[in-house]
């Protein structure tokens, strides 16, 4: 049967064959060339946080929650239901997390928070897989729920009056604070790359401030974040149970025929998707020690974006979020002087894309690119820093910029949204 399924999930990609795969020597290459960019403006601008031990330390715990909402997508996607309700899921995940967390500490807030974002799935899976709900409506139906509903058990259960939880701290907007997540630093390794980094070298400074933030202070949850993505993987690529939840992605009536139980794969996908959302909303309680009202900020949405430049691959959303996490991080940190910096690599960037479109003969993209990257440029020689409001907003800017560079070459699953009820295809 796996032979058979393999064939119905390919004859379901169209137009594979025209397009160039995106092998991991290319990925490598395209990490090394981001690298040397970095270095370059960097060593240009003279701002040495852009590849700082801390820039990309903070980079990585804000790309951890995003990731695994991408992640959550990747897996609702792949089985054909569309999930517009990670926002929700991640708000659901970090208020069991808050609940939890303060009288049990931060490995039972974790364990919380995918209790609670799997409870979003569940939800959503019955509305879209057994109810034949709209799958759109039905992610924001959750969103509107969990919103509510967090909102309204914060004020009962922290908020009230001569609680357990206000004596604790807590009231009708956040949790009582809870106990901090172990992390682990490599002796040694940690000091020796801390120092190098503050030679200022090119290249060679700038890559021990990255593997720096690799190896200090790192929380065992962005362990097990990487833990997924790569058990993801090897789950919906190299297993049979992925194959099957694929091909109903894909082609669900075909996977029917080949005695593939459609619901049952859909509704695991959908749990799955909801437990690593309410995750990634936990990862955010437990970091600043806390449930908050608006927590998320729109991370579900962002993570939803990041799993729609990785193309539905793993390895494109670890990719995307690491990007938007590094530009939230850079907002926090540094702000106005570091977004500025970038806009001198954003123009290099778009007089990149310029010549790559004349090349292609596709003059008015071509012009257009060019006529921004002389705007970039005059922006940056006549200003030496950004608005607070563009600085705020950039990482959504980065989101909407990325969709519209990558939007030609994705393809979602066949099968991703469509009505499905159980036999349809006889």
């Amino acid at each position: 049967m796996s032979t058979d399924l393999k064939t119905a999930t390919k004859l379901a990609v169209p137009g594979k064959s025209g397009r160039r795969k995106l092998t991991y020597p290319w990925i490598l290459l395209i990490i090394a060339g981001a690298l040397v960019a970095l270095s370059v403006l960097r060593a240009v601008t003279g701002t040495a946080d852009l590849t700082s031990a801390g820039q990309f330390g903070a980079a990585l715990s804000a790309a951890v929650p995003i990731g695994l909402a991408g992640l959550g997508g990747l897996w609702s996607e792949r089985a054909g239901v569309v999930n517009i309700g990670l926002e929700g899921m991640m708000m659901l995940g970090s208020f069991a997390a808050g609940w939890i967390g303060w009288e049990h500490g931060p490995w039972a807030a974790a364990l919380a928070g995918i209790a609670g974002g799997a409870l979003g799935g569940l939800i959503h899976a019955i509305a879209t897989v057994t109810f034949g709900v709209d799958h759109i409506v039905s992610g924001v139906a959750v969103n509107i729920l969990a919103l509510g509903a967090t909102q309204y058990l914060a004020t009962l259960w922290f908020g009230q009056e001569g609680s357990a939880a206000m004596l604790a701290g807590g009231n009708d907007k956040q949790s009582p604070p809870m106990a901090d997540m172990p992390s682990f630093t490599v002796p040694g390794l940690s000091d020796a790359l801390n120092s190098l980094e503050a030679h200022h070298w090119f290249l060679v400074s700038d890559l021990a401030g990255i593997l720096g933030a690799a190896v200090t202070n790192v929380s065992w949850l962005t362990l097990l974040t990487i833990a997924l993505f790569v058990g993801t993987f090897f789950v919906l690529w190299r297993s049979s149970f992925g194959l099957r939840l694929r091909s109903c992605g894909e082609a669900p009536v075909s996977a029917e025929s080949l005695g593939v139980n459609v619901y049952s794969y859909k509704y695991a996908a959908v749990l799955v998707s909801g437990a690593l959302a309410g995750l990634g909303g936990a990862f955010l309680s437990i970091g600043v020690h806390f449930y908050q009202d608006g927590q998320t900020g729109g991370r579900g949405y962002i993570g939803l974006a990041t799993m729609i430049f990785g193309n539905w691959r793993p390895g494109g959303v670890a990719m995307g979020a690491g990007l938007f996490g590094f530009m939230d991080a850079m907002q926090l940190r540094s702000g106005g002087p570091t977004v500025h910096a970038l806009l001198l690599g954003l123009a290099a960037l778009l007089a990149v894309i310029a010549l790559l479109k004349l090349r292609a003969a596709k003059r008015t993209q071509a012009a257009l690119s060019a006529v921004a990257a002389v705007v970039l440029i005059g922006w940056y020689f006549l200003a030496d820093t950004v608005p607070l409001e563009l600085v705020e907003a950039s990482p959504y800017i980065a989101t909407l910029l990325v969709l519209a560079l990558s939007a030609q070459r994705l393809r979602p699953p066949k099968a991703n949204g469509r009505p499905y009820r159980r036999g349809q295809g006889i």
